[in-house]
């Protein structure tokens, strides 16, 4: 009987997802159904289920970010989360083995070891109205400029002085240096609410079929029509603001025009990679994070503009921006109707006991890619 006893304990240690961990996930689904993901490719969905041993309790905190990497696993296991939320998936195709071999497996079987687990919505993100394609949408739009204002005048002067300048000029002798995209907002503010500056329609580029009643207006990419043509100079403007001033990104005009001579009508719009759904669309311009050469030299053939961000800094700013505050709402939710469900559990007892918890945006996560700027020697 002893035996038994010993042996059902583990059991229930074993195979046991932290109680905190299920309420994260019921959020995520809440928020971005695995339904509105494209499953013909797509990998969404809790990826890694870590047990739940009592003794070694992690500790009721969410990490986000866009890639697992090590230095985002190190974070989480410095930071005792008990589970990650990936944006891409760390795993898209099937495992025959989980080793030390691979850099993605080691990441996996260091975070089980340590009760880490990780959720990945991907898509699903992707299409959801008021997910990533809205937030690219609303950046073109001027839909969030009252807190991009809100958020520069925190900063101290030269700071703000900095981002004012123009990193397209060379001014003297220069010296290289490495900047990684600032695509992340890292300062918390109270939320304000979302104005729209100009007036606009918006659709998906694919329609979610069929649409699901709790969200309604789901598709993948979308397609801005505005009321008034827009100067692409503006446009550049909205979006340098919008991802928080990087040094530059990629643009690619038609060969026989200028920046300053265009104007934008529509936009379609995809994250992260967009060629394929983005090539055969009849809009001005083209905003997204990476596509290729040859691609582009159609776009722009056909008389389109190209705006590339880096394929994760088309992403990683809507962490923090909505992200965060999505789930701050939606897990306090969910995470009281879990302890209420379970309060009679007297094995979960000290784990229910915690009622707080605290969602963070990675601070190590970065695109893989950084831009060289140019500098004088006397800055």
């Amino acid at each position: 009987m002893f035996l038994q006893s010993i042996r059902r304990s583990a059991m229930s240690a074993t195979t046991t997802s932290a109680p905190f961990s299920r309420a994260v996930v019921r959020a995520m689904q809440k928020l971005y159904p695995k339904a509105l993901a494209d499953n013909s490719w797509d990998n969404t969905g809790l990826l890694l289920e870590a047990p739940f041993v009592p003794s070694r309790r992690q500790s009721n905190n969410v990490l986000l970010t866009i890639d697992l990497t090590k230095a985002v696993a190190d974070e989480a296991i410095a930071f005792n989360s008990s589970i990650i939320i990936a944006y891409h998936p760390i795993i898209f195709r099937g495992l025959k083995s989980l080793t030390f071999a691979n850099t993605q497996q080691q990441t996996l079987l260091r975070l089980a070891s340590h009760g880490i687990s990780v959720y990945s919505p991907h898509t699903a993100v992707d299409a959801a109205p008021g997910g990533l394609g809205d937030w690219l949408a609303d950046i073109v739009t001027g839909t969030n400029t009252s807190y991009d204002k809100s958020r520069s005048a925190s900063e101290p002067e030269d700071v703000r002085k900095e981002r004012e300048e123009d990193p397209f000029v060379e001014k003297k002798r220069p010296t290289y240096t490495l900047n990684h995209h600032p695509s992340q907002t890292t300062l918390r503010l109270e939320k304000l609410p979302s104005t729209t500056t100009v007036p606009h329609t918006r659709r998906p580029v694919v329609p979610q079929s069929p649409e699901l009643a709790s969200h309604p207006g789901a598709g993948m990419g979308r397609i801005v029509q505005f009321n008034q043509p827009q100067p692409l100079p503006i446009l550049l403007d909205r979006v340098g603001k919008g991802l928080n001033n990087p040094k530059g990104f990629p643009i690619a005009i038609p060969q026989d025009q200028s920046i300053s001579d265009i104007s934008i009508r529509s936009v379609g719009i995809c994250a992260g990679s967009g060629a394929s759904l983005l090539g055969n669309l009849d809009v001005d311009l083209l905003f997204t994070g990476e596509m290729g050469h040859h691609e582009a030299l159609a776009a722009i053939e056909k008389g389109q503009v190209v705006i590339s961000l880096f394929h994760s800094n088309s992403e990683r700013g809507f962490l923090a921006e909505v992200l965060l505050g999505q789930l701050e709402d939606t897990v306090r939710e969910e995470w009281s109707k879990v302890r209420e469900e379970e309060k009679g559990n007297e094995e979960l007892k000290e784990a229910f006991a915690e009622e707080d918890f605290e969602i963070a945006v990675s601070e190590v996560d970065r695109d893989p890619y950084g831009i060289v700027v140019l500098k004088s020697e006397a800055e």
